[in-house]
Formats: C-alpha cells, sequence, structure tokens
C-alpha cells in the first residue's frame, strides 16, 4: 500500500505516464517506444494543466468576482475537483479503491459486461470519493466497499455507451471515457437531444463552432470568440477595461492551446492503444476493446471550450435563481469543460442545444451538491482537510447523480428529492444506452 501511496502522491501527470510505459513494455513495444509514448503523455498532460491553470487562476478569480459584486448570498464554497480528489485519497477508501476498481474491471471484461480497459488509475478518486462519503454517512467500512463497486460497474459501462460519441463526433477512435462527470452527466443530453429534434424551428437550429465562422467571418474564429467571451465576462466581474483585455487574452490562449495539447497526449497513446487492441483482439478475436482514459482529451474541441466559457456566468446565473440552492459555483467554474464535454459530442458540437442539455446538468448537479454538503463537510473534518465549521461542497464528485443516489441509498435517507433524482436519472441513463445500442447495432448492420 505505501508504493501505491507514493505514486498516487505524484499525481496525474507522473501517475499516467508511468502506467503508460509498464503498459508498453507488457505490450512488447519495446523500451524506447514505451518510454516515449510515456513521456509524450506526461508532456501532454503537464501541458493540460498549466492550460487549465489558465482557466483557474484567471477565469476563476473573474467568476468570484462576479459572485462578490453582486451580492449573491451563497454561503457555500464549491471547493472544485481540486480540492475534493485530496478528500477522497486521504480517506479510508483512498488506495482500497484502487485495487477494487481494476478488479471490477478484469471481472466484466472476462464475463464480456464491458469492453473498456481503464487505464486512468488517477480519476478512480471519483470512485473512492463515492466509498468514502458512504462510509462517512453509515459509519460502515463494507458498506462503503459495495457503493465502490457499484460506481466502477456503471462507470465501465458509460464508457461503453458513449463510443459512438467519442469515435463519431471526437474522433477518439479505441479509446473510452468512463470517467468524471462527463460520463455520469451526459446521458441527461441524449433524451434532450431527441426531444430538440421534435420540435419543428428549434430542430433547425444549429449552432457550431464552424457554422459560427462561416457565418461571422474571422469574428466566428475560435480564437476571437475566446476572446470575445474572455472580455465580457470581465466586464461582468467589473474589471478594467485593460484587466478586461487581458482576460481575452488569456481564454483566447486556451482555445488555442488546448487542442494542442490534446493533439501531444493523443500522439503518445495511439500507439499504446492500437498495440492494446491488437494483442487482446488476437486472444479476444472480435471484441473490439476500448481503452479507458482521463475525459480531459474531449476539452481540446473548440465547441467544449467556448460552451465551457459560456457556462461560466450562466451557471452563476442559475446558482442564483436556482430555490434552495446555498453553494457559491467556485472551484469547478474554470473546468465546466468536462460537465458538457459529452453533451457537446451528443449534440454534434451544437451549441445551442448545449446550452439546454447543460442547464438541465448545472441544475441537477447544484441540487444534489447542496443536499451532499454536510457528508462532504465531516468527510473533509475527519481526513483533516477543512476546518470545523467550514461551509463547503463540491459540483465535480458532490453533486454526482451516483454518489448521492447510493449515499442516500445505503442511508435509507429517500425522500421526495431522492425519488425524483431515480426517476430522471434512471430513465436518462436508460434512455441513452438503448438509444445507442441501437445505434451501434444500426452500424454494424450497414456494414456488414
Amino acid at each position: 500500500m505505501g508504493v501505491i501511496q507514493y505514486i498516487v502522491d505524484l499525481g496525474p501527470t507522473v501517475m499516467l505516464p508511468l502506467i503508460i510505459f509498464i503498459i508498453g513494455i507488457l505490450l512488447r513495444q519495446g523500451l524506447g517506444k514505451s518510454l516515449r509514448s510515456g513521456l509524450t503523455v506526461g508532456i501532454g498532460f503537464v501541458g493540460i494543466n498549466l492550460v487549465i491553470s489558465l482557466m483557474t487562476e484567471n477565469l476563476g478569480d473573474a467568476a468570484k468576482s462576479m459572485a462578490d459584486n453582486y451580492n449573491l448570498g451563497l454561503n457555500v464554497i464549491d471547493l472544485g475537483w481540486p480540492g475534493t480528489a485530496p478528500m477522497a485519497w486521504a480517506s479510508s477508501m483512498g488506495l482500497i479503491a484502487i485495487p477494487i476498481a481494476i478488479g471490477v474491471n478484469i471481472l466484466m471484461l472476462i464475463t464480456k459486461m464491458t469492453k473498456v480497459v481503464n487505464v486512468d488509475i488517477w480519476n478512480i478518486w471519483h470512485i473512492a470519493f463515492t466509498g468514502a462519503m458512504i462510509q462517512v454517512a453509515t459509519g460502515n467500512y463494507v458498506y462503503g466497499i459495495i457503493g465502490i463497486i457499484i460506481h466502477a460497474a456503471i462507470i465501465y459501462k458509460l464508457g461503453d455507451i458513449f463510443t459512438p460519441v467519442t469515435d463519431g463526433y471526437f474522433g477518439l477512435d479505441g479509446i473510452a471515457m468512463p470517467h468524471g462527470t462527463s460520463a455520469y452527466m451526459g446521458v441527461i443530453a441524449k433524451p434532450i437531444d431527441d426531444l430538440i429534434e421534435k420540435i419543428p424551428g428549434l430542430n433547425k437550429i444549429t449552432l457550431t463552432p464552424e457554422r459560427i465562422e462561416e457565418k461571422l467571418g474571422v469574428f466566428g474564429q475560435p480564437t476571437v470568440v475566446g476572446a470575445i467571451l474572455g472580455f465580457i465576462i470581465g466586464l461582468l466581474a467589473k474589471y478594467s477595461i485593460g484587466q478586461s483585455a487581458t482576460l481575452a487574452v488569456q481564454m483566447a490562449g486556451v482555445m488555442v492551446l488546448m487542442p494542442m495539447v490534446v493533439k501531444l497526449i493523443m500522439e503518445g497513446l495511439i500507439p499504446i492503444s492500437e498495440a492494446a487492441r491488437s494483442m487482446l483482439d488476437k486472444r479476444f478475436s472480435g471484441s473490439d476493446f476500448r481503452i479507458g482514459l482521463d475525459c480531459a482529451l474531449m476539452l481540446g474541441d473548440p465547441a467544449v471550450v467556448a460552451t465551457s466559457m459560456l457556462f461560466v456566468p450562466w451557471t452563476i446565473l442559475i446558482a442564483v435563481i436556482l430555490p434552495g440552492n446555498n453553494i457559491l459555483p467556485f472551484g469547478d467554474l474554470a473546468t465546466i469543460g468536462f460537465f458538457v464535454a459529452i453533451a457537446v459530442g451528443v449534440h454534434k458540437g451544437n451549441i445551442f442545444r448545449t446550452l439546454f442539455s447543460g442547464t438541465a446538468i448545472m441544475i441537477m448537479t447544484l441540487w444534489i451538491a447542496n443536499q451532499m454538503s454536510s457528508v462532504q463537510q465531516a468527510l473533509g473534518q475527519q481526513v483533516g482537510l477543512i476546518k470545523s465549521g467550514e461551509q463547503i461542497s463540491s459540483m465535480d464528485q458532490a453533486g454526482s447523480p451516483i454518489t448521492y443516489l447510493l449515499t442516500k441509498g445505503f442511508t435509507l435517507e429517500m425522500g421526495v428529492g431522492f425519488f425524483v433524482i431515480v426517476i430522471l436519472y434512471g430513465f436518462c441513463l436508460a434512455y441513452t444506452y438503448v438509444k445507442y445500442k441501437q445505434e451501434k447495432l444500426y452500424v454494424e448492420i450497414e456494414e456488414s
């Protein structure tokens, strides 16, 4: 366990390259190729962290200024995933979640319940967080482990469900996105997309980066769109013209740099992904295995970046008008692309439709995060990361329907809200599963 803790403490920029290197060796890629793949992926994640830091430090501050300037009266602070992941790893479920999640993955592969071969060990923190919340709420260690098993099984299936999106829209052939907010909240987008498709007028509106650029010329280019959004957010934060212009250039930089660093990660992953699929297909003919990776790979898409910027002020507005909400969105605002990335893919880059599904996603996320804030505060105090009396929550994972339903289910706190989420989320999950399964079968018939 000490070795595992040491590797976890190194963070994803070291952990993932190390795993890729080991996998490369096991796949007989040779020392040189394996080392190159691992380092290339590591460099890509360093780049992603730098770009995300650029957003967090600048866009996050602007978002907080907006909230402070308009006296929103929201007294529970959203820590975001950077403040939540350490709680998961520091909890009693932190390290045990890794072997359990790997074991669930292997069992599901053997029994053909999934095609996802997960190598994204760092993001097992989402699973560990669910287990930790259940353990804190119930005081029962075994319940926490059961929660980890259930959560792991669900996300691997989510990786399978969304392969038409990761392959078809994002072009990530052979890769699955089973982790994080994109996967579990993406199921909300499919029924909304199909509903919009049936509404005359609305179904004709297409707002993609390409369409915007086509209509607006230079003013529709992703770089310029990023700059305009950054400038507007600066003005809403009551920055000076100069400060707003600085934020505009920084957000334009995000629009340019994010696709570049994602491309670098793919350069390192493609040889490993192809080798893994080749070896697995030889041993398990026709299985079409997928390598499970961080959904950060989707953040390079221009529509995802543009939508995430739009949702910074929009999410704050939702937080203000949502009845009973006490959470001030902050820590996750700058990385809100994680929440809507799959939705963007479901809508094939249509930002207009993503505004509808993204709004539904953020309403559900904030409502659940409010219900889970007291449990997260207890967890934070238990692991020594927050002080008594501090009011915190997090949109990422504390706002997860999976974490919420499992925690409330094990504690038997099943009020009206619980059953509303069961029905809404259960319907979206089942609907999305059936629709994409039908789509896959249609493609297979067409190809044959």
